[in-house]
């Protein structure tokens, strides 16, 4: 019997072990999402009218660790607009830049 009862001590100490783990693993989760520059700066800043803040969007998102992943997954889903991954989405579609509202002149304009 007392063999028995080292079993189910064992067994309850891995369970507690691993929920510790897991406890362990969320929090080193957490800590890398909160570092992310995405969480870090407003959100606004990723959803920018302005061509000069979308490329400082743009350009947050170069060393982040999940850049790759993250212009998948938004690509997956169809994000219809916004800096996902370093790269500007317009109607799901990557484009290299945003263009600034209003139309484009008919003729260069002289300096």
């Amino acid at each position: 019997m007392p063999s028995a009862m080292l079993t189910h001590a064992e067994n309850t100490q891995t369970h507690a072990l691993r929920s510790v783990a897991a406890v362990v693993d969320l929090v080193e989760e957490e800590a890398l999402t909160n570092a992310l520059p995405c969480r870090q700066n407003p959100a606004d800043l990723w959803f920018a009218e302005l061509p000069d803040e979308v490329e400082v969007a743009k350009s947050l998102c170069g060393p982040c660790p999940v850049r790759e992943a993250c212009l998948a997954s938004a690509l997956e889903r169809g994000e219809p607009w916004g800096v996902w991954g370093g790269q500007l989405l317009v109607q799901g579609t990557v484009v290299p830049r945003k263009r600034p509202r209003g139309r484009p002149r008919k003729q260069e304009v002289a300096a």
